[in-house]
């Protein structure tokens, strides 16, 4: 089977103050996004920031075939949220933006307001597949995209900058604090007989503070020593996947000129000895592949509203 994850950048339908201004590039959008599922062809695919449920609804007829589809209940402010879609039926088994317990809501802006919860849900479903059940947990993370009061993206000054990055880098801390306890839940302590995946644009990259939040036990990593030893973390833990992309695919994002792998497949124990390979984009096949194909992205994020297709390339993972 081929479980992956894919931020489809704005996904509204047209006519609203985030989605394509008309019919025609809304049209032009969803002849991009369906060309690359149908090419990925996944069974299990966690998307992010789908702005409107019908326009979710829109693309998979569009796809065509039968589509199973959970959605979080919990958008951000312009409206987005994390969801799933899959071949197979999918039962919720948790849809929160809460905070554990013990962590304490941090400083959000400088008015000295403060978040007490993910900015989007994380969802968290069940499917049955052919090799058995299949937990997933969906995010998206606190993006490290800066935003400013007046709804500015550039800042007054560098303090300003730093403030906000810092605000935001709290936030994106909690949320990958957050997602790890539901993570827990669903390895219920036992990720060495269990199939769990993590999805998501987690909004960094694979060696930041926040990913590794998601790990758990450290020592393991695919590509060291430690991931051919079993241990007792191996049923606590989760792998990203990023070590067995090709170094040259090792991207799902352009930012300003710079290559970056800030979306993510985290997998349980009994997963990942049952992958066969991974990759970006949707070249999927044995053999050399070719690399996506991404447009560069700045600090303006408004300034893709009328592009067709999504300015990240999906994440994926093909499993025996």
């Amino acid at each position: 089977m081929l479980l992956g994850t894919w931020n489809l950048e704005n996904l509204y339908r047209p006519g609203g103050p985030f989605g394509p201004r008309d019919k025609a590039a809304y049209e032009a959008k969803l002849a991009a996004l369906t060309a690359v599922v149908t090419a990925l062809d996944p069974d299990v695919l966690g998307v992010q920031e789908v702005g409107e449920p019908e326009a979710l609804a829109d693309l998979l007829e569009s796809v065509g075939g039968t589509w199973h589809a959970a959605l979080s209940a919990h958008p951000d402010g312009r409206g987005i949220r994390v969801g799933v879609i899959s071949r197979t039926p999918l039962e919720v088994l948790a849809d929160t933006r809460t905070y554990p317990a013990r962590l304490r809501p941090v400083q959000a802006d400088d008015s000295g307001a403060t978040s007490d919860g993910s900015g989007r849900g994380f969802l968290a479903v069940e499917t049955v597949t052919p090799a058995g059940p299949l937990r997933v947990a969906v995010a998206h993370l606190k993006s490290k995209l800066l935003s400013y009061p007046g709804d500015r993206f550039f800042p007054r000054d560098e303090g300003e900058r730093a403030r906000y990055g810092a605000y935001a880098l709290y936030r994106r801390a909690a949320e990958a604090t957050a997602l790890r306890a539901l993570a827990d839940d669903l390895l219920a302590g036992d990720g060495r007989e269990r199939d769990v995946a993590v999805l998501g644009d987690l909004n960094d990259e694979v060696q930041a503070a926040t990913t590794q939040i998601l790990l758990g036990p450290p020592g393991s990593e695919l590509g060291t020593r430690g991931f051919e030893s079993p241990d007792q973390g191996d049923a606590a833990r989760l792998w990203d996947v990023a070590p067995l992309i090709p170094a040259e695919h090792r991207y799902s994002r352009i930012n300003s000129g710079r290559r970056e792998l800030i979306d993510h497949v985290l997998t349980s124990h009994r997963l990942v000895h049952r992958l066969t390979s991974a990759g970006t984009g949707t070249d999927t096949g044995p053999g050399p592949r070719k690399e996506p194909r991404l447009p560069s992205v700045g600090g303006d994020p408004a300034a893709r509203r009328n592009e067709p297709g999504s300015d990240h390339a999906p994440v994926w993972v093909r499993i025996d």
